[in-house]
């Protein structure tokens, strides 16, 4: 007979990732749009100036149903005087690039915009 005297592996704690700045950023835009809307793309570009740095992005994001196309429609009118508030992250400019509404099937709505974060020292 075999007796397994090895102790028993216990269970890593589960870690936390940290959240990014653009991870933060996603978050604020999802919360300006009513807590509706997804995500589908994210693209972010390094940026400086000769006072400043930090990084451009630009955010796609898709809003599918009547209550989600108006949380959209929100973030569209409100986006360009939002203040956002990111840790040491100021939104220096907010841009929706284009907006494309489709009725059929349902209501759709596919938003496209840049924001500029610049380090806020």
């Amino acid at each position: 007979m075999f007796v397994d005297t090895t102790p028993p592996v216990q269970p890593q704690p589960l870690r936390h990732s940290r959240r990014t700045d653009a991870d933060r950023l996603r978050e604020a835009l999802v919360a300006l749009a009513g807590g509706h809307g997804a995500v589908v793309s994210h693209e972010e570009r390094a940026w400086a100036s000769v006072t400043f740095a930090g990084a451009r992005h630009r955010v796609v994001m898709e809003f599918s149903g009547q209550e989600a196309v108006s949380g959209g429609e929100c973030l569209i009118a409100e986006l360009p005087e939002h203040e956002f508030t990111l840790p040491r992250q100021l939104v220096a400019d907010a841009t929706v690039l284009a907006a494309d509404h489709r009725l059929l099937p349902e209501p759709r709505l596919r938003v496209e915009c840049e924001l500029l974060l610049v380090e806020d020292s």
